[in-house]
C-alpha cells in the first residue's frame, strides 16, 4: 500500500510517503533559500509530497538562526528556484508556514519574540552569541493577532507565487498557533483565550484565511496534541483537540498532518472526525517501513518521516527493494554547508 498512487485533494501523488518538515537553518541572513536548499528538496522529488521546514510568514514569526521566510519578494524567488528544481525532478512539494511565536530571541531576530501571553517558557535557544534562556515574550494585543493571522494568508499567497503546490499550517511542536491551543501558555481574556473555543480560535481562522486567499486544496495544518514541546502544557488535550478538528473539518483541506502525540485513543478519534486526508507522523517510531505499514494498515492515508529522510535522499526506492539505509549524522542537521545535507549518498542501482 506504501507505493500505491494517491490523490490528494487533486494533486496525484505517486506513493504515500511524506518527508516531514525538519529545520536545516542553511538559508542566508535574510531568509532567502539558495540554489543548494534546492539541490537538497530536488534529490528527495521521489517522495509523495515533501513538506519543507518551517517557513517564517513575516520577521516576526522568526525563531531561528538562518531559518528560510516567505515574506519578501527576494525569498519568493529563491523558493521559485526550489520548487522549480522539485517539479523539475517530478515532484510535489508544500511550505510549512511556521511563526515560532515565543520561541525566539533578539539575537537572532532583532527583537522580542512575541507570544499568546507574557509567559517565558523554560529552556535555551541557538543564537550567534550561543545558547541563550528565552527572554520574556511580549504579548500580542487582540488587533496584532488578527494582522497575524493576515500574515499567514499573505505568505500562502507568496508561496503560490513561488510555485509551491500548497501550504501546511503549522499549529505543532510548541510554536505560536500551538501556543494559543495550551493552558499554560495561553492566558488571555480576549476572544482568542479563556476558553476551549477561544484557544482554537487562532489555529481556524488562520486556515480560514489561507483558504481564502488560495483555496481549500492547497491548504494542510499540523498538529501535535498533548506534545509538550517547548514546555507547553495540555493536560485537556481531549477536550481541545476534538474540538479543534471538528471546526477544521467544516474547511475542506486538503489533509491534516497529526503527530501521533495524543495516545491512540484520541489519534482514534481524531481519525473518526476528519473526513479528508489524514497523514500521520509518528516522531517515537523506528524502522520507517515498519512503521509506514502500521499506520497505513491502521487508518492513514499518508505517513509522514523525518531523519530518515534527512540520510536518504531516494528514501522510497530503498525502502521498495528492502536496501540499507543511511544513518543521519545530527552534528551537522542544523546549519553549515553542504555537509551532512546535500551529500548523504543515494543508491547506485543498475538494471537486473
Amino acid at each position: 500500500m506504501l507505493f500505491s498512487s494517491y490523490e490528494l485533494a487533486g494533486l496525484p501523488l505517486p506513493n504515500r510517503l511524506a518527508m516531514a518538515p525538519m529545520t536545516r537553518s542553511r538559508s542566508d541572513v535574510d531568509g532567502i533559500p539558495s540554489s543548494l536548499n534546492a539541490l537538497y528538496y530536488a534529490q528527495r522529488a521521489s517522495a509523495g509530497l515533501i513538506i519543507t521546514e518551517g517557513v517564517q510568514p513575516s520577521q516576526a514569526g522568526k525563531g531561528y538562526v538562518n531559518t528560510p521566510g516567505l515574506h519578501t519578494d527576494e525569498q519568493v524567488a529563491g523558493w521559485r528556484e526550489v520548487t522549480g528544481a522539485v517539479h523539475a525532478a517530478g515532484g510535489r512539494i508544500f511550505a510549512q508556514l511556521m511563526h515560532a511565536g515565543r520561541v525566539g530571541h533578539p539575537d537572532n531576530t532583532g527583537a522580542l519574540p512575541v507570544a499568546p501571553s507574557a509567559v517565558r517558557p523554560a529552556g535555551q535557544i541557538f543564537t550567534p552569541n550561543g545558547m541563550q534562556d528565552y527572554p520574556l515574550p511580549v504579548e500580542l494585543s487582540t488587533a496584532e493577532v488578527e494582522a497575524t493571522v493576515q500574515d499567514f494568508a499573505d505568505a500562502a499567497r507568496r508561496a503560490v507565487d513561488a510555485g509551491f503546490d500548497g501550504v501546511e499550517l503549522h499549529g505543532a511542536n510548541g510554536y505560536l498557533i500551538h501556543q494559543f491551543l495550551s493552558q499554560n501558555a495561553n492566558l488571555r481574556d480576549d476572544r482568542f483565550g479563556k476558553s476551549v473555543d477561544g484557544r482554537i480560535r487562532l489555529a481556524v481562522e488562520t486556515a480560514q484565511a489561507a483558504v481564502e486567499a488560495i483555496g481549500a486544496s492547497r491548504v494542510g495544518i499540523r498538529l501535535s496534541p498533548a506534545n509538550g514541546a517547548q514546555d507547553l502544557v495540555e493536560e485537556d488535550a481531549n477536550e481541545v483537540y476534538p474540538a479543534l478538528v471538528s471546526a477544521l473539518a467544516e474547511l475542506d483541506l486538503a489533509y491534516l498532518h497529526v503527530m501521533a502525540t495524543g495516545g491512540d485513543d484520541l489519534t482514534r478519534r481524531i481519525r473518526e472526525l476528519w473526513p479528508n486526508t489524514l497523514i500521520v507522523n509518528d516522531p517515537g517510531a523506528g524502522d520507517p517501513a515498519a512503521t509506514a505499514a502500521r499506520w497505513l494498515e491502521w487508518g492513514a492515508d499518508l505517513v509522514a518521516i523525518g531523519s530518515a529522510f534527512l540520510a536518504n535522499p531516494d528514501l522510497p526506492l530503498r525502502l521498495r527493494l528492502g536496501a540499507p539505509l543511511n544513518e543521519p549524522d545530527f552534528t551537522t542537521a542544523f546549519g553549515g554547508d553542504h555537509r551532512g545535507y546535500t551529500d548523504y549518498p543515494a543508491l547506485a542501482v543498475h538494471p537486473a
